[in-house]
């Protein structure tokens, strides 16, 4: 009977001289993390779409969280699987951004001109 898990630094050591040389197979005792989601993955998601449709406002916040979580995601390829999810909220929050920008850009336009007439 084989035991649930291996010695305290079993890990550590190197593979046996027989291991294959491209890696434990799926059913070793060598286990292997599997990747999971990125823990800020559908927050950024969620505050790119409200800064569309809501508040333009924390569309930067999206577009920042979403630049740090892409560099960690680029970071480590093989730890994260929800890069779209956190491509796409920093997308919306760029977009969000823009919008802002030029939607200040056109009031300030407007109360120069409106101030200039009278």
């Amino acid at each position: 009977m084989s035991q649930p898990f291996p010695p305290p630094g079993e890990y550590d050591r190197p593979p046996p001289q027989d291991a294959p040389p491209y890696g434990p197979g799926p059913y070793s005792q060598w286990s292997y993390a599997s990747p999971r989601e990125h823990p800020q993955g559908v927050t950024i998601l969620v505050l790119g779409i409200l800064s569309l449709a809501v508040c333009g406002l924390i569309g930067p916040v999206a577009w920042v969280m979403g630049t740090s979580a892409l560099d960690e995601i680029d970071a480590n390829p093989g730890a994260y699987t929800n890069r779209s999810t956190v491509l796409a909220g920093k997308i919306c929050g760029i977009i969000s951004t823009v919008l802002m920008g030029v939607g200040v850009l056109f009031g300030a336009l407007m109360f120069v001109a409106s101030s200039s007439g009278s």
